[in-house]
């Protein structure tokens, strides 16, 4: 009878010193990792046409930087050898040399040079017409970042306010109310708006870098515009 108890003791230690150690190993492992992937999906189908704006507003970048930056380049070496064909009389060259460049300010200074021979108020007005058709193939597409900027934050604070509705319906299903619940799904559904708010801000910055560089090439061809008019005017001093 003394064995048995003991034997029993034994086996009530034991089970006690196995819950200990498994309730310590519980307690010293890490927290769940929390992954900027599974995130992002936990922030639901909003995150779909974020992710197609940001993509959208990603390419219309690219394309439209690197067409500006294009047409952007120094064309000191068009001037100087259109300003050298027409001191030498040689127009056909010059209308050539421009045609070959094509670029904005080639095709503004060929459609000059195919006037000459009118008035001059004729040619400015034939490379001003060309230099805002120039203008507004630089800026294609460029609005649409204005508008990603605009609707990805709100796309943002729909998919909040709608994770939001969705926990309180729960709650109003289940009577379970505790910080727990309200705080594990709010979290997540806050990905939204800082998704959105990402994307916006990316594209409203983008916006504004594509804008200044074609303000900047603007101010270029209308110096060489006013340049080559000056130069036409030349032989009449």
């Amino acid at each position: 009878m003394t064995l048995l108890l003991i034997q029993q003791l034994t086996d009530t230690a034991k089970h006690l010193a196995d819950t200990a150690n498994h309730a310590v190993t519980t307690a010293a492992a890490p927290a769940e990792e929390l992954r900027f992937g599974d995130l992002l999906i936990k922030g639901g189908w909003v995150m779909i046409p974020i992710g197609i704006l940001a993509v959208l507003g990603l390419v219309i970048f690219f394309e439209r930087y690197f067409t500006i930056r294009k047409a952007s380049r120094d064309e000191s070496n068009l001037m100087v050898q259109v300003r050298s064909s027409i001191h030498s009389g040689n127009l056909e060259s010059a209308i050539a040399i421009c045609r070959n460049n094509n670029t904005p300010l080639g095709r503004m200074l060929q459609k000059g040079l195919l006037r000459i021979g009118r008035p001059i108020k004729d040619i400015e007005g034939a490379i001003e017409n060309v230099g805002k058709l120039e203008v507004s193939k630089l800026e294609k597409n460029i609005g649409i970042l204005g508008i990603v900027a605009g609707i990805a934050p709100m796309f943002g604070f729909l998919g909040t306010i709608a994770g939001v509705i969705k926990i309180f319906y729960d709650i109003s299903k289940t009577d379970n109310i505790s910080m727990g619940v309200i705080s594990g799904g709010l979290y997540v559904k806050m990905v939204t708006s800082a998704a959105g708010l990402f994307v916006g801000i990316v594209a409203y910055v983008c916006y504004h870098v594509l804008n200044m560089m074609v303000d900047k090439v603007i101010l270029k061809l209308e110096t060489d515009a006013i340049e080559f008019i000056d130069l036409l005017e030349e032989p009449s001093k």
